[in-house]
């Protein structure tokens, strides 16, 4: 595993340890005020997360047994129809942590190997490698959004 993959996966380590605090922090109103109607509130914002994880999810995992997997999402129908506005913050925080440790525990575990294979988001190739370096950017990028940790 190179250094780059390593310091990802312990930046996640570290967000999951620290951001549940720091979301449980939040007032229901705040964490589900929307600025306006078509923008994502924070707790959207949280299931956006969410969704990457699922997403991701599949990518780890179908592209180690699985040649070059074509796995995209439509994010604003998948926010949509997972009604996250609507869920308490508590289950979505609880639910986004413990999928997030999960996470780990498979990139942990991917082989060098496997780690060079590729997937498919729309007409490009990504080894999943680079998908779990993004994957963390990604989401430390919308934490911000939430929270500052």
């Amino acid at each position: 595993m190179n250094n780059h993959l390593q310091d990802s996966i312990n930046k996640l380590e570290h967000i999951v340890r620290i951001a549940p605090k720091l979301l449980s922090a939040l007032r229901e109103e705040e964490i589900s005020a929307k600025p306006r109607p078509e923008k994502w509130s924070l707790k959207e914002i949280l299931g956006h997360l969410i969704d990457s994880a699922t997403n991701n999810h599949q990518r780890f995992v179908r592209a180690q047994f699985e040649i070059q997997p074509k796995i995209s999402y439509d994010q604003n129908n998948w926010n949509a129809f997972s009604f996250y506005q609507e869920i308490e913050s508590a289950q979505l925080i609880s639910f986004w942590t413990i999928y997030n440790k999960q996470l780990i525990e498979i990139m942990k575990r991917i082989s060098t190997v496997n780690l060079k294979k590729q997937v498919q988001i729309g007409d490009k190739l990504f080894s999943l490698e680079f998908l779990i370096e993004d994957y963390v950017a990604h989401l430390e990028h919308h934490l911000k959004q939430i929270i500052n940790y």
